[in-house]
């Protein structure tokens, strides 16, 4: 071998040996700047409110700030645009509930996203069970009471809602459709319109997170029957789950992280790591029980099966509900 080879190859070698350990620190260092926590809502709903406390707890235990950056519009486009513009380097994730991947798709033809192919898992993050609640006149407390005389006054009880489309409006449906019950829906926009509505008489049921009712409940104004989870919520157990009386019935709105195809596997596995973790913290329980909220940590795997159980039965009570693609 020619001297002046030997020695291009000896100062390659050296050039490596101190390159490689500077790479492993770099590698090692993640996170080394803010991340970012895209929210595909205006700040104070239930995405937002989960965003911000698991991002000041992530930010406490990886060093670096987690930003929470609010991106409304377009049923989801503006965030999901936010995140495939970002760099997939693992510093941008999206957190939100799971009507981007389940009701929009069934009532909106054209997106401009896709769960499937643009998004990857990383956490489920809390679970917010909405509350089944009836007006004080209305005779029933409980909700077998309920269920029979819904069925023996078909089509003069009428139920609130969020607006059309909501799951507030696709759980009632979804429960009309198991039990064949004729129930009229009045749709508001938002809680602010429909709880009152409920106070008032105008409507005599609805589906709402509790926090939007628990203040009338202690006054007597409402009534809590059932919620709309798997199971019933340590917050209200004495309030039993509609899955008591029909099998696998589950609407309560899930939030989670997601990362954009592309995204290292080391930053995701980190980040569902830490969010596991921040769910077990007794300051971050109590936070979101106050706030209605059950905080829960994932892997990956388990959210996107999450994910795809919520878009099947959602799916359905679309269905049922008789909502048009627009």
């Amino acid at each position: 071998m020619k001297p002046h080879r030997r020695s291009f190859m000896l100062a390659g070698a050296m050039l490596a040996g101190m390159l490689l350990p500077q790479f492993a620190a770099a590698q090692a260092a993640y996170p080394n700047r803010p991340i970012k926590f895209v929210v595909p809502y205006a700040a104070g709903g239930l995405p937002d409110t989960v965003a911000r406390i698991y991002a000041q707890r992530l930010g406490d235990k990886l060093g670096q700030s987690v930003v929470v950056d609010n991106r409304p519009g377009a049923n989801g486009v503006v965030a999901a645009q936010a995140l495939a513009t970002a760099p997939k380097d693992g510093y941008t994730f999206l957190v939100t509930d799971g009507s981007m991947f389940s009701i929009n798709p069934a009532i909106y033809k054209n997106l401009g996203y896709d769960y499937k192919r643009d998004f990857v898992p990383v956490s489920l993050a809390a679970r917010a069970p909405l509350y089944m609640a009836v007006n004080p006149k209305v005779p029933a407390n409980t909700l077998q009471e309920f269920i029979a005389l819904a069925k023996a006054r078909p089509g003069t009880l009428n139920y609130g809602s969020s607006g059309i489309g909501s799951t507030h409006h696709l759980t009632m449906e979804a429960m009309k459709a198991a039990l064949g019950l004729q129930i009229t829906h009045v749709p508001f926009k938002g809680t602010g319109q429909s709880v009152p509505a409920l106070i008032g008489g105008q409507v005599e049921v609805l589906f709402s997170a509790l926090p939007s009712l628990s203040g009338f409940v202690k006054s007597g104004q409402v009534k809590l029957l059932a919620n709309n989870a798997a199971q019933r919520s340590s917050q209200e157990p004495n309030v039993p789950a509609i899955a008591e009386i029909i099998p696998g019935f589950d609407f309560a709105p899930i939030v989670g992280v997601l990362a954009a195809t592309g995204t290292p596997a080391s930053a995701i596995e980190r980040i569902s790591h830490e969010m596991a973790q921040i769910a077990k913290m007794p300051e971050v329980i109590t936070t979101l029980n106050n706030a209605g909220i059950e905080p829960i940590g994932s892997s990956p795997a388990d959210y996107g099966k999450a994910i795809l159980g919520e878009n099947e039965r959602l799916a359905k009570a679309i269905t049922a509900s008789g909502i048009k693609p627009e």
